[in-house]
């Protein structure tokens, strides 16, 4: 495969804690800031978008679709001119044009735009929709909005049996409507039906590793490091500890095995601006097309 790829951020989150969570910014008084790092892939069977961050809906009306908890502790930028839809908008497609929506996992900033897109099919992990869907703990119905779903006739699940490896991890899922060249991993930890998703760049790989980890220096295979609100952050939100710091440490190993693959998450701005090319507030910029 030779798939074209656009990165983009689909509004910022603005946490409390400032540089505590970023680490960069001016000081821990002020908001911090954490991209919704998405991905659109042109694939041979129309678009692939990778995760939609927040969507139209939730910045016209975010009291009415998300959780107060969560408002209050990441104060989301909302712009329309920052979700999926938008941005997508402006390089020239139509939402028509998205056939189909790979998500690692159901969280509100992963998640919220779904309903821009009345047409395209939405690939996830079984377990990630029966766990969702149990709405267990009062942080289950914080993170998980169901407010946010109108798509759910649309869903195909993946991963109840069988699955594929790939690069040495195990029940890997391919076909079975995903377009060709991507692939569900799964990761999970921080969700119990977490995944990453893998995009094949012909001779290399992105893996879109969403919450697996937060910030890049969590990859360094010598001397790993996080800053300590993003630590205390993803111990709130993780649904096994174990399972989610083994899932680290592998992918710390598999990053420095493998530099054909290009490993980034979800929600770290430095990551993004390399890989984009420009900072993360900005839109991507309007096609000529």
């Amino acid at each position: 495969m030779n798939f074209a790829t656009r990165h983009l951020n689909c509004v910022s989150s603005c946490p409390l804690g400032g540089r505590l969570m970023d680490g960069r910014s001016p000081s821990v008084l002020a908001r911090g800031s954490l991209c919704c790092h998405c991905l659109l892939v042109e694939t041979r069977d129309g678009l692939a978008l990778v995760d939609t961050g927040f969507g139209q809906r939730d910045v016209a009306n975010p009291r009415a679709r998300l959780s107060g908890f969560f408002l209050a502790l990441l104060s989301p930028d909302f712009r329309q001119e920052m979700t999926a839809a938008h941005q997508i908008a402006a390089l020239g497609y139509r939402p028509a044009d998205v056939r189909h929506i790979v998500l690692t996992h159901l969280d509100f900033d992963h998640a919220g735009g779904l309903d821009d897109f009345p047409e395209t099919t939405i690939h996830l992990l079984q377990r990630e929709r029966d766990e969702a869907f149990r709405q267990t703990t009062w942080l289950d119905r914080q993170r998980y909005r169901p407010q946010q779903w109108s798509s759910h006739p649309r869903w195909r699940l993946h991963g109840a049996s069988g699955g594929e490896a790939w690069f040495g991890f195990d029940q890997v899922c391919t076909g079975q409507g995903l377009p060709a060249g991507i692939a569900l991993v799964p990761l999970p930890g921080h969700t119990f039906g977490h995944a990453g998703v893998a995009v094949d760049m012909g001779g290399r790989w992105l893996l879109q590793a969403g919450d697996a980890y937060f910030h890049h220096r969590e990859m360094d295979a010598e001397r790993p490091w996080c800053t300590p609100g993003l630590r205390a952050y993803q111990t709130l939100m993780e649904k096994s500890r174990q399972t989610r710091l083994a899932n680290q440490e592998r992918l710390r190993r598999f990053a420095a095995g493998h530099p054909e693959v290009q490993v980034f998450c979800s929600h770290d701005p430095q990551e993004f601006e390399r890989l984009s090319g420009r900072p993360e507030r900005l839109p991507v910029p309007p096609s000529p097309r």
